[in-house]
């Protein structure tokens, strides 16, 4: 892997060294180190990337859909022989603990998976006899290049929700990887080559907002997948459908879960401190609020506090660590200040993990709940994108059912009942993407789609699974007729056998 100072973009198979003069240093949030620095693409060197993909697309689209899966299941076979060393490098730049890591890899495998599923994914339909001899059938083909911009926070899953099934459909991908954490795109990127993909199909280019801009407005770019903030997934969606291109932009969350007064205490406390706190609360389907409804709120709290006693906070080679580092010390200060904002504005903190013995230098925070949050508060109302859980009280289930489709967001929603009713009531009622009834996080596994509602998507196509395979590739209908012939004489042409 690249070390300190090597860091490169990865253009038509190979590393490629930047030549923009711009570069950002990439620090170990576990003790804010300088780990290397990457380079910040310009505008020419997009260009560079997309001349390249734009010549291989040409002939990967024309690949039997036999060698494309083929390439799909020995990049998964290589990815899943290569899982310790990537999620030790996830963990370098990211800061989350191994077992994080390695759950992140497992999961963006499963893609690759689904991928090599493709000469199913991509079966068209066919009519006969539509009119006099006149039959129909319908093809999809890929788009040509399309690009990937993905977050910190799970640097290696999101890219491989987006690369598996582009590449699988035919297409070239650009990946954009966030600029905090970099080096795993090219242990991607190493991967997809040693899988036998051909030179450009797969490229990397690091880079900042002028480097996003330069992909959005890049004719050649057909197609744009993000996933992070709402403000960024906002900017994202106008600009690239402005300019013409397909736009699947993912954003912000605040996702709820509701404890029904019948539920099982431990078992719902166990999952509201593994979704809140997993990751350091750095995951868009965190669990950001509890709602308990009536009496079992305390009782709830009591158990939650429990159990966060029990938590360590520490670097990756902690093996004993729970919880991380946040990404920076810029966005560790601005957790710490929401959690401030929830006490002037009258929440109650009662479990306080501002302070504490944490190690080193790193940007550590350990996990802080916040008691009778209302909706008028900026920590109920905003992604804190931290170790922050707010509980937030109710009477009834309307009332829980008005807190979730109140807000702003609609990406995840869960419920914890013993009731069958009840929970079914809830799926139907709920206004968000994802739900899960006694499960937490409800990511969809890879032969479904991923994707929220209200703020939490821009535009209706989501990511990966069906939508994936239809949003990298476009339907073509042919309509056809042939004339009849005198099949007497088929014989003079077509020798019997």
């Amino acid at each position: 892997m690249p070390e300190h100072h090597d860091l490169q973009h990865w253009i038509n198979g190979r590393p490629h060294a930047g030549s923009s003069g711009r570069s950002l240093p990439v620090l170990d949030p576990a003790s804010g180190a300088e780990v290397t620095i990457a380079p910040l693409a310009s505008a020419q060197e997009v260009d560079e990337a997309v001349a390249a993909a734009a010549s291989a697309a040409r002939t990967w689209r024309a690949t039997s859909l036999a060698r494309r899966a083929e390439v799909l299941y020995a990049f998964r076979n290589v990815l899943r022989e290569r899982a310790d060393e990537l999620a030790r490098v996830i963990s370098r730049e990211n800061g989350k603990t191994h077992g994080d890591a390695l759950g992140e890899v497992a999961r963006g495998a499963e893609n690759a998976d689904f991928a090599t599923g493709i000469p199913e994914l991509l079966k068209g339909s066919f009519s006969e006899q539509v009119s006099t001899g006149v039959d129909v059938h319908s093809i999809r083909q890929p788009l040509g290049v399309v690009a990937g911009i993905t977050p910190f926070n799970f640097p290696a899953m999101v890219p491989l929700w987006m690369c598996t099934t582009a590449i699988a459909c035919g297409n070239a991908f650009i990946l954009k990887p966030s600029e905090k954490v970099p080096t795993s795109a090219i242990l991607l990127a190493q991967m997809w080559r040693d899988a036998g993909l051909p030179n450009g199909v797969f490229s990397v280019l690091h880079g900042d907002r002028e480097t996003v801009d330069a992909l959005i407005a890049h004719p050649k770019i057909a197609a744009i997948s993000f996933v992070g903030s709402t403000p960024v997934a906002r900017h994202i969606y106008t600009s690239g459908t402005a300019a013409g291109k397909r736009v699947q932009a993912l954003g912000g969350a605040k996702n709820h879960m509701v404890v029904l007064p019948d539920a099982d205490i431990d078992a719902a406390a166990d999952a509201a401190v593994s979704a809140a706190f997993g990751s350091a609360g750095e995951r868009c389907m965190a669990i950001s609020v509890v709602v308990p409804v009536g009496d079992i709120a305390e009782p709830l709290l009591a158990a939650i506090k429990d159990r966060i006693s029990a938590l360590r906070v520490g670097p990756a080679s902690d093996p004993d660590a729970d919880i991380g580092p946040l990404i920076s010390a810029e966005h560790r200060d601005r957790v710490l200040s929401y959690v401030a904002a929830g006490m002037a504005e009258g929440a109650d903190l009662v479990v306080d993990g501002r302070t504490g013995d944490h190690p080193g230098d790193g940007y550590f925070m350990g996990p802080c709940v916040l008691d009778r949050v209302t909706p008028t508060m900026s920590v109920y109302t905003d992604e804190i994108f931290g170790p922050v859980l707010a509980v937030s009280r109710v009477n009834t289930y309307d009332e829980a059912l008005a807190l979730v489709n109140e807000h702003e967001f609609g990406n995840g929603a869960a419920i914890f009942t013993r009731s069958g009713g009840a929970a079914r009531q809830f799926s139907f009622d709920v206004e968000a993407g994802m739900v899960g009834i006694n499960v937490p996080v409800p990511v969809p596994v890879a032969h479904f789609s991923f994707g929220g509602w209200k703020a939490s998507l821009f535009g209706d196509a989501r990511i990966y699974g069906p939508d994936g395979v239809r949003f990298y590739t476009r339907e073509k209908v042919v309509t056809s007729r042939w004339q009849t012939e005198d099949t007497s004489r088929m014989s003079l042409h077509f020798p019997s056998t």
